[in-house]
């Protein structure tokens, strides 16, 4: 059974769904050029990046796996988000990478990169950064899905109509109206999701108890539901690989790096990170408690991913349902269109780039642009349905986030304050940062190596892809100085 009551509550979404086209269309109209559909012409202020960042960071899949972060490890299970407001707090305040990033004038990290290391690392690096982006997002519509499936009470086979339908309404209006419709429909995401968020929480806090989710946590996992340290599925070494993977999302994330490259000037750009840092805290700290009041009331469960949209069925009265459904539907939309979209820029202007002799036309570029979001579309849908999840959804996503995130955070770091960074440190980075995480991602799968991949464990495997892809930039490039463009040009 569940509160969802199709007259009330579907009318909620249905008008929310509404006003979300037709923001999102209206715009397409002032999209003539590629750099506007890209960059939305770099004329974002502070308060729409601020409004923007949020809601691309909050979607189904993130409420999803850090209420499983709650439910599986309690409060201590907000580990992630707090590493990752520092990092976003003091890269906001120092400027470190990102203002010799947006000072740059490009319109995708590598871009930024041939200039310094030439055309094939400029390619390669976009290569890793749509693999391990792809991958990454190939979840979020089985996750979406199964979140709105659950909380609406329909049955599961309905789920493959339901990422379909999120998909379909997503992409029409990315592919019109580019990044222009995404920071339009963002905003008026943000306001929904933040309404839902609070409303939902003061709810459950209203009904389990703040001190009766602290009691349970205590119970359940005791001084280790608090403390990461002492957590037996954390531990050093949960805290120092989510130390990296956040620090280095911060810096190269493609969807969070897209603010940077969209807003007006470098000062705006350090503005959207440091006030948008604590978000990050809040990210997964309120899912964490939902997560926590389904532990509190429902008890041990199956499957964990599950636990929260399951207690939200019942817990949440119809109307407020109404409400909690478009919020979540508004942070999936604004996710998956950014997401696309960035994926398709990295696409387009970099992996691209060998292809276009001559420059094209902007008609030209404009519907290649479209119908790479649409074949993105098609893979993610074809993704998410045979890809079978093993481990929480965090690590997964933790996992071939590293596929790109190391090897493109040390080349920026090289290409912006190292003269003797070239292009063979940067391939050997490469390399190494694609080769350990899709290597550990196959050995899981398996039968064979499971064990082995399972005694390793993700977290000691992102760490060696860190360190290595690390090491590997700057021992390739010593062993191998080069002369000329590669070792002289720098961005600090």
């Amino acid at each position: 059974m569940t509160n969802f009551n199709w007259l009330l509550d579907g009318s909620i979404v249905g008008l929310y769904l509404l006003m979300t086209m037709v923001a999102g269309l209206m715009v397409r109209k002032y999209v003539g050029k590629v750099e506007h559909f890209l960059v939305a012409g770099r004329e974002m202020d502070v308060y729409l990046g601020i409004a923007s960042l949020a809601a691309t960071e909050f979607g189904i899949v993130t409420c999803m796996y850090t209420a499983q972060n709650g439910y599986e490890k309690g409060f201590a299970g907000a580990t992630p988000g707090i590493l990752m407001a520092a990092a976003m707090l003091i890269v906001g305040l120092t400027g470190f990478v990102i203002k010799p990033l947006r000072d740059s004038g490009v319109m995708t990290i590598p871009e930024l990169f041939e200039k310094k290391f030439g055309p094939r690392i400029r390619w390669a690096a976009g290569v890793v950064i749509v693999l391990g982006g792809l991958l990454n997002m190939g979840v979020f519509l089985r996750t979406g899905g199964q979140f709105l499936v659950l909380v609406a009470g329909l049955d599961v086979k309905y789920l493959e109509i339901m990422m379909t339908a999120l998909l379909v309404g997503v992409a029409v209006y990315t592919i019109l109206g580019g990044m222009l419709s995404v920071l339009v429909t963002d905003f008026l995401q943000f306001v929904v999701m933040s309404a839902g968020l609070i409303l939902v929480t003061i709810l459950i806090l209203m009904n389990v108890g703040w001190e009766n989710m602290v009691n349970t946590v205590e119970m359940r996992y005791g001084a280790g539901g608090f403390n990461p340290f002492i957590n037996p599925t954390m531990g050093w070494q949960y805290v120092l690989f989510n130390l990296m993977l956040n620090t280095a999302a911060v810096l190269t994330w493609q969807t969070i790096v897209a603010r940077v490259l969209v807003a007006k000037d470098t000062k705006t750009a350090r503005k959207v990170y440091t006030r948008t840092s604590f978000f990050f805290v809040c990210r997964f700290l309120i899912p964490g408690i939902w997560g926590i009041a389904a532990l509190a009331t429902l008890g041990p469960v199956a499957n964990t991913l599950e636990a929260m949209p399951r207690y939200l069925s019942t817990a949440v009265p119809a109307g407020l349902m109404g409400i909690l459904v478009a919020a979540m539907l508004a942070a999936d939309m604004s996710t998956d269109s950014s997401y696309m979209l960035t994926w398709c820029s990295v696409i387009y202007n970099d992996i691209m780039a060998p292809f276009r002799k001559k420059p094209w036309s902007e008609k030209k570029g404009l519907f290649w642009n479209r119908t790479i979001i649409a074949l993105i579309g098609i893979f993610l849908l074809l993704y998410g349905l045979w890809y079978p999840l093993k481990g929480d959804l965090w690590t997964y996503l933790g996992v071939t986030g590293t596929i790109y995130l190391a090897s493109i955070s040390m080349l920026l770091i090289g290409c912006c304050y190292w003269k003797r960074a070239n292009s063979w440190g940067a391939a050997a980075s490469i390399f190494i940062s694609a080769v350990i995480p899709i290597t550990y991602l196959v050995m899981e799968q398996l039968p064979a190596t499971a064990d082995i991949a399972k005694t390793i464990g993700p977290y000691y495997s992102g760490i060696a892809t860190y360190v290595l892809s690390g090491a590997a930039m700057v021992v390739g490039s010593l062993l191998k100085p080069q002369s000329g463009i590669d070792s002289r040009k720098e961005f600090a």
